[in-house]
């Protein structure tokens, strides 16, 4: 028998929530991404796990334990147990009623099997004990060991329930799958067929996703895969995913960022497809100008600092298909470790209000001229 040995399996906090739940003889699992990435040998973040104890007895079962339960989500049969300060979530087997492409309707389950098949990939709907013993009801393990991101039953049906599967498929696979491999034909087909779809998605949980799919390691394959089969025009008119390879090939052991790789596919009216917070927004405005511009990496490097202006520099040679600059690294350092000697203190009271801002601007553009080297005296000395 699969069995998961992970330390926060058999850490203390995680066994008194179990043993707290399954006082009574409840079934009690862990489900979805932490069995999935335990079994993978992938960091897991959150915990979750699947019951057919009703929301309102695990409240009540943790509660006798000493634990704090929070009814997160009492309604869709879910309740938050703190176990030393972790939360665990904790969802009572559900099975569909009735879908919208948005959100299903309900009811409590009593088979894990029905709990299973309301799940969106195979890989998704394995199963593990407290004991870390692993129950794989739709045989989700084959598709894992494969790496085959595979929808549970039909593909158009489950896209069908939430279109947003569609979008977490490519996301999936730019995470997990094997892009040696490529994507299922059927998935392929059954999102091409639905695209019409996407458009109930509000921009917040688009952009959450497309977000989540370019901070995996190569997201390219799957970008492309989403232009192919017409995604990618959909949920952003007029992006160009040509640059997105090149820049990952250029970021060389740099960590993933979203921003700088949304900034490679989405056009100037990305704003009005995807709904970003407002630092992610004036992040992706400065990296869209700077690439688009000439300013050198030293120039760069003291007006953003020496991430931004890499990744403009970075943007830019994928965005024109030109190699990177061979003293790239040591501009941006010397732009970003130098300091304007001079303040508007050093030129008043002899000029003020606007003269005084211009003035400053001109001396400070002669000053990056000469590579940050004119000093405080020289630059007084040319201000007439």
């Amino acid at each position: 028998m699969t069995r998961i040995d992970q330390p926060w399996l058999k850490d203390t906090a995680t066994q008194a929530v179990c043993d707290a739940v399954t006082a009574d003889r409840a079934l009690l699992f862990f489900v979805g991404g932490c069995v999935r990435n335990a079994l993978m040998g992938v960091a897991v973040s959150d915990l979750d796990l699947s019951t057919d104890a009703h929301p309102e007895k695990v409240m009540q079962l943790a509660k006798r334990a000493g634990l704090k339960a929070v009814p997160t989500g009492i309604e869709h049969g879910t309740v938050t147990v703190i176990s030393s300060g972790i939360p665990f979530e904790i969802t009572t087997f559900r099975k569909d009623v009735a879908t919208d492409g948005r959100r299903a309707t309900v009811a409590f389950a009593t088979d894990i099997a029905d709990d299973a098949a309301r799940r969106d990939f195979t890989m998704n709907a394995i199963y593990a004990r407290p004991d870390g013993s692993v129950v794989d009801p739709l045989g989700g393990m084959a598709d894992l060991d494969a790496r085959r991101v595979r929808f549970i039953g039909t593909a158009q049906d489950r896209i069908r329930e939430d279109y947003l599967r569609s979008l977490r498929y490519f996301r999936f696979h730019a995470w997990y799958g094997d892009h040696e491999a490529g994507f299922d034909p059927e998935a392929l087909a059954a999102i091409a067929a639905n695209l019409d779809g996407l458009g109930q998605l509000s921009r917040e949980r688009v952009g959450s996703e497309l977000l989540k799919l370019l901070s995996a390691k190569d997201p390219s394959p799957a970008v492309a895969a989403m232009r192919q089969s017409g995604v990618l025009l959909e949920i952003l008119p007029g992006s160009d995913d040509r640059a997105l390879a090149p820049l990952i090939h250029f970021e060389a052991g740099l960590a993933p960022n979203s921003i700088r790789r949304l900034t490679a596919l989405a056009s100037s009216e990305m704003g009005e497809h995807l709904r970003l917070s407002k630092a992610q927004m004036v992040n992706w405005t400065t990296l869209r100008d700077q690439a688009s511009g000439s300013t050198g990496a030293a120039e760069l490097g003291y007006r953003l600092g020496e991430a931004q202006a890499r990744d403009v520099l970075l943007l830019r040679a994928a965005l024109l298909e030109q190699p990177l600059n061979v003293n790239l690294e040591t501009d941006i350092a010397s732009g970003a470790a130098a300091t304007f000697p001079l303040s508007a203190r050093d030129l008043m009271p002899e000029i003020t209000g606007k003269a005084l801002g211009e003035m400053l601007k001109r001396l400070e553009t002669d000053w990056i001229a000469s590579g940050f080297t004119l000093t405080r005296e020289a630059l007084l000395a040319n201000r007439g």
